[in-house]
């Protein structure tokens, strides 16, 4: 006798936000694994913000402390990203002032890096399944019958 379970998959998509910027963040990063620096525009791209917010973030918040060439344009490492990022998770996924980010910073930096790498990363995971989702042949709300033996 087979006994047939009725199992229904539901998606739950979270309203867009910044997830995002994290997604193409971390697309631009695997692309460009081997260079040394960014250009502030680059980097700009990278948050979707404006290159005069990166400019601000970097007087607002000591831990950025990009390079400077001979001509004054800012060159960026993956660390001075990495920077961004936990910034950027700090003001627009945690909502805080700059105030409060900085006195976050100050109390628990180590803290606040891993939450925002374990933030990156599930958002580049979900982003994953939600492709693998909308290429499969059936929509994620149908029900699809698995049958036991």
């Amino acid at each position: 006798m087979v006994q047939k379970k009725n199992v229904s998959f539901k998606l739950l998509i979270a309203p867009k936000a910044k997830s995002n910027t994290r997604l193409r963040t971390k697309q631009m990063e695997d692309n460009q694994s081997d260079r040394l620096y960014y250009s502030i525009g680059e980097v700009a791209d990278m948050f979707a913000v404006n290159v005069s917010k990166i400019r601000y973030w970097e007087n607002e918040f000591s831990i950025l402390k990009p390079r400077k060439n001979k001509k004054g344009n800012r060159l960026f490492t993956k660390e001075d990203i990495k920077h961004l990022k936990i910034i950027d998770y700090l003001l627009n996924d945690q909502k805080l002032t700059l105030d409060g980010a900085k006195k976050r910073l100050a109390e628990n930096r180590e803290g606040v890096e891993q939450n925002a790498e374990i933030v990156t990363r599930l958002t580049y995971v979900k982003q994953k399944l939600l492709a693998i989702a909308k290429n499969l042949d059936h929509e994620p709300d149908e029900e699809i019958n698995d049958s036991e033996e």
